[in-house]
C-alpha cells in the first residue's frame, strides 16, 4: 500500500520536464522493472536553479523521481551530494518493500547529474548515456515452486506470457532450471 505522500507525488508529479542546455544530466535505469529516469540541472552561483526529470516506470518511481527533484531543488551542490535513496523514500513516508529498488534510482540520478556538470566544468567530455535494450526474462521460481515475475516480483501464473501487474512480456520458464 502506498502513502499518501507517494499517490500525491504520483498523481501530481513536479518538475516534469526537460531542461534544454542542461548543466548536467544523470541517467539511470533498473533492468529488473524497466523504469529509466532522467534528471536535468540548471546551476546557478553552485546552487540547483532549476531540476526536471523524465521517468518512464512504475508509480513508485515517478513519486520518487518527483520528491527528489523537490527534496534538491535550490539547494547549493555540497547540499544535494548528501541526499540518500533513504532520505528519498523516508520524505515518501514508505515504499512497499518490493518498489524499493526505485528509491535508488532517484539518489543515483542525481548524483550522476552532479558529476556530469562537474565533469562539464573541468573540460571533461561527458560519454552519451547508452541505452540499453532489455532481454525477455523468464519467470523466476522461489524455493515453494511460485513463479513470479522478474520484472516487479509479483507471483504470475506459469502459463502466462504477460505479467498483469507490469504488463512486460515474459518467456516460458526452463522447467530444468525451474525444478531443479
Amino acid at each position: 500500500m502506498y502513502s499518501s505522500t507517494v499517490m500525491d507525488h504520483f498523481k501530481n508529479p513536479r518538475n516534469v520536464g526537460e531542461i534544454e542546455n542542461a548543466d548536467g544530466i544523470g541517467e539511470v535505469g533498473n533492468p529488473l522493472c524497466g523504469d529509466m529516469m532522467t534528471i536535468y540541472l540548471k546551476i546557478a552561483e553552485d546552487r540547483i536553479a532549476d531540476i526536471k526529470f523524465k521517468t518512464f516506470g512504475c508509480g513508485a518511481a515517478i513519486a520518487v523521481s518527483s520528491m527528489l527533484t523537490e527534496m534538491a531543488k535550490g539547494k547549493a551542490l555540497a547540499e544535494a551530494r548528501k541526499i540518500t535513496n533513504k532520505d528519498v523514500a523516508e520524505a515518501l513516508e514508505g515504499l512497499p518493500k518490493n518498489k524499493l529498488h526505485c528509491s535508488n534510482l532517484g539518489a543515483d540520478a542525481l548524483q550522476k547529474a552532479i558529476k556530469n556538470y562537474e565533469d562539464r566544468l573541468a573540460g571533461k567530455a561527458a560519454p552519451e548515456p547508452k541505452r540499453v535494450e532489455f532481454p525477455m526474462m523468464s519467470h523466476a521460481h522461489s524455493q515453494d515452486e511460485k513463479c513470479y515475475c522478474p520484472y516487479c516480483n509479483v507471483e504470475v501464473k506459469e502459463e502466462e506470457n504477460v505479467c498483469k501487474s507490469c504488463g512486460h512480456t515474459l518467456e516460458p520458464p526452463d522447467v530444468s532450471e525451474a525444478h531443479a
